[in-house]
């Protein structure tokens, strides 16, 4: 089978009412666009009959090709199982919830032909509450800008683009999903914004809430952690651990000083007890660092392990 130029990936769960519109529109979007491409959907173990449909299209279409998990993995799961699938020269992500719209992916395109490595989709009009949805969303894509060094306007935004180089070698785990531009970052990788248009959910329920800016500070420590020292641990751990243990050694000279010069008794003293604890937990902290270190070396060398599990597969090489 010939390599398509465009592999477009859409994780879906429980949209069963969306599935032909979304194959009917975003179908008549790339088929005007006029390169080869296929569509990977991920079927995130729906408990509709989304699977049913998404069968029929691909019976009838056999571009469009559908992966089936045997449970809820979560939408990071559903990316990574499309970037492992996809064929393309350049990968596309798009929701199944027809809140993206497909006929901005030539604007993608179009930018991306400049040079850059990932165009991300910027909703600039937003159909969302504002309190509940916006306002998070503007708090934490600030927060994620200033922390990973790059700079987006929208991180949420699933329509984004990639070259087939930067997926491959990005590993997702967690709920990395919407972190993919930063965590790509280390490949020296170019970005770009374009904005694009938002529309109204028309059918279905939005499967995130306001709880979801809590999950996206913690899994923002975890891609800090990654981008500044994962590949050297040592150097967080060390440091905070020579800091606590200098610390203490200079607490415990100065209660020296204080016995030797003025013969008061240290005995009893809680600054003896934080001086001698302080050193004991840095030596602890550089000893974890060392332990992480390993493990980094061991984490490195053993990626194989799926954060999935396929029930079946329609037009892969899993089929």
């Amino acid at each position: 089978m010939t390599r398509p130029e465009l592999s477009i990936v859409i994780p879906l769960y429980n949209e069963a009412e969306n599935v032909e519109p979304l194959y009917a529109e975003l179908s008549t979007a790339l088929d005007a666009i006029g390169r080869t491409y296929e569509v990977i959907v991920v079927d995130d173990g729906s408990r509709d009959d989304s699977f049913t449909r998404l069968k029929a299209i691909h019976e009838r279409d056999p571009r469009w090709r559908v992966i089936r998990f045997r449970r809820n993995f979560g939408q990071t799961a559903g990316f990574s199982a499309g970037f492992d699938a996809a064929q393309g020269e350049i990968v596309l992500t798009i929701d199944a919830d027809l809140q993206n719209d497909p006929r901005d992916i030539p604007k993608l395109l179009a930018k991306m032909s400049e040079g850059y490595d990932i165009v991300s989709g910027w909703r600039m009009d937003r159909k969302e509450p504002f309190l509940s949805r916006r306002l998070p969303s503007m708090m934490a894509n600030k927060m994620i800008s200033r922390s990973t060094g790059v700079v987006l306007h929208d991180y949420g935004c699933s329509l984004k683009a990639y070259r087939n180089e930067v997926v491959k070698n990005v590993r997702l785990y967690g709920e990395l999903h919407r972190f993919i531009p930063a965590v790509a970052s280390w490949m020296g990788v170019s970005v770009a914004e374009v904005p694009v248009n938002d529309r109204e959910r028309q059918f279905g329920s939005s499967k995130y809430g306001i709880s979801r800016t809590f999950k996206v500070f913690l899994d923002l420590i975890t891609v800090r952690f990654m981008l500044g020292y994962a590949n050297q641990p040592l150097r967080i751990f060390g440091a905070v651990g020579v800091a606590m243990a200098a610390v203490g050694v200079l607490l415990g000279i100065y209660l020296t000083f204080v016995k030797l010069a003025f013969g008061q008794s240290i005995g009893s003293r809680p600054l003896l007890l934080l001086a001698v604890l302080l050193a004991i937990v840095g030596v602890q902290m550089v000893s974890m660092g060392l332990l992480a270190e390993m493990v980094m070396r061991t984490y490195h060398e053993v990626q194989g392990k799926p954060i999935y599990v396929i029930r079946e597969s329609l037009g892969t090489s899993e089929e």
